[in-house]
């Protein structure tokens, strides 16, 4: 089925869920058990073809992007200088096929972390990768980062909504903040200089933590994947990796780790942001939806996500607006994601899910603007031969560092169940 016809197919998917609600409203009813049954079958099956559709959407993209890239790299292997320099720029030892096939054998078990480093310092005059060389690691190549990071942001997404900044030096990342702004100024006459005002800055910090995984793989299994090593531990870790981030970034209580966006914090997001107005103790209202977005202030409309659990989404699919129409919009056209009142959302399975009183169910923001993630390291995998030896297994050890927190609180609405 071509993507085109996917999306025909998931328009008519979408269409038969409204024959099924139509009906018993016709007749100004609950739906029965049995049309209840055929409707979360229907929206089962619509779910699982929007996400592949997403999922080819993003193979495409990912597929545009490294055809730009490959673009602007020669078959020398070298970039074009800037303007006027004269010369070609050499490329990063981390990009090349040697430090590549290096990094595979390695993880092989075949070449020694030191071999690594004679080896690409014979090709490169800076060596840009020997910095955990001594206690037996290697930063992973350019090519498997980049994997790793996309595949961190496949199954977390908040890396991809975020502001990331890098630290190369500092412990830390400050990030001013302006705790007190004056109030307008006054229409007044030619000597007066209005009210006085007070403009007060602050600051937030975030310090990194470490991040680590252990993963075990048989020697066996590393000898037969020759040339997929590197792919077979980088899914692994990968995986292993998203998991945690995510729940940090959605949950996370701060204490060594990020703090998560459904956690109230005066550091984060205050409870001033939580709207429960519309809401049940049980169940979500539409008119909290309107509410939760609205509570925004409208610069931050252009960016705005939503985050919900799948029992929230299906809960909010149901709702309609006064004039029947359902709030869930279905992107069926090519680049077009699914809405909820015009607005993108994201579906976690650790997002909350929890329909009790005073619960968290949901959360509406600006993440570019309001999350920031701090990263010291990026990911690093050390090897261990010999440990494991008994059990004819190699070990690996995955390690990052960062940090996040939500810095912007205006940027936000978090959606909470009545008392």
């Amino acid at each position: 089925m071509t993507l085109t016809e996917k999306r025909q197919k998931r328009g008519q998917l979408v269409e038969q869920m409204r024959a099924v609600q139509r009906a018993a409203d016709a007749e100004k009813r609950s739906m029965t058990a049995e049309e209840s049954a055929k409707f979360d079958l229907i929206a089962e099956e619509q779910e699982k073809l929007g996400k592949e559709i997403q999922a080819e959407e993003q193979r495409s993209e990912r597929l545009r992007a490294a055809e730009a890239a490959l673009a602007q790299t020669t078959d020398s292997g070298a970039r074009p200088a800037p303007a006027g320099s004269g010369g070609t720029e050499r490329r990063n030892v981390l990009v090349t096929d040697e430090y590549r096939s290096a990094v595979d054998a390695y993880l092989r078990g075949e070449m020694d972390v030191r071999d690594v480093r004679t080896q690409i310092e014979r090709r490169a005059e800076t060596l840009q990768v020997g910095l955990f060389a001594k206690a037996g690691a290697l930063v992973m190549p350019q090519q498997m980062a980049q994997g790793l990071i996309k595949s961190v942001d496949d199954e977390t997404f908040m890396l991809s909504l975020a502001n990331v900044e890098r630290l190369t030096q500092a412990e830390s990342l400050g990030i001013g903040t302006l705790d007190t702004d004056p109030d307008d100024p006054d229409w007044t006459v030619e000597l007066k200089t209005g009210s006085q005002g007070d403009l007060a800055v602050g600051k937030r910090e975030l310090r990194p933590h470490p991040l680590a995984k252990r993963v075990l793989v048989s020697n066996t299994l590393l000898r037969r994947t020759a040339g997929g090593a590197e792919a077979l531990v980088n899914a692994r870790l990968a995986y292993k990796f998203g998991i945690a981030i995510e729940k940090a970034a959605l949950t996370g209580d701060g204490m060594q780790k990020p703090l998560g966006v459904f956690t109230a914090s005066n550091d984060g997001i205050p409870t001033s942001r939580d709207v429960t107005t519309g809401n049940t103790a049980t169940a979500i209202g539409a008119d909290n939806l309107f509410e939760a977005k609205y509570s925004i202030k409208a610069a931050y409309w252009p960016r705005l996500t939503a985050i919900f659990h799948r029992d929230a989404v299906k809960q909010i699919r149901k709702l309609k607006d006064g004039n029947g129409q359902y709030l869930w919009q279905p992107g069926l056209q090519a680049g077009q994601p699914d809405r909820i009142i015009d607005t993108t959302f994201k579906v976690s399975e650790y997002a909350p899910n929890t329909f009790t009183a005073s619960k968290y169910v949901g959360i509406f923001g600006d993440f570019k603007a309001g999350y920031t993630f701090a990263v010291a390291l990026d990911m690093t995998i050390q090897r261990l031969a010999e440990l494991y030896a008994e059990t004819n297994k190699t070990g690996f050890i995955g390690r990052a560092e960062l940090d996040g927190m939500p810095v912007l609180a205006e940027a936000f609405a978090r959606m909470k169940l009545a008392a």
